[in-house]
């Protein structure tokens, strides 16, 4: 999700793990895999300093000091 914002996407498609979720456990398990990648997204964006995603810009995956 965090390449997709950062390379200015508005909307990230999720369809195939919240079907995983629903298949797997139904309604809590559609419930627990947005709580999952809302955590991990949460996480990453912290490590990169983002505050929220419309922060997240280009810069968080390509350095001007990469060669």
């Amino acid at each position: 999700m965090l390449k997709g914002l950062a390379f200015g996407a508005s909307l990230v498609g999720l369809g195939r793990p919240i079907l995983y979720g629903l298949a797997a456990d139904g309604r809590e398990g559609v419930k627990g895999i947005i709580e999952g990648i809302t955590l991990e997204l949460k996480r990453i964006m912290t490590m990169v300093g983002s505050r929220d995603p419309g922060q997240v810009g280009r810069d968080v995956l390509i350095s001007d000091n990469d060669s």
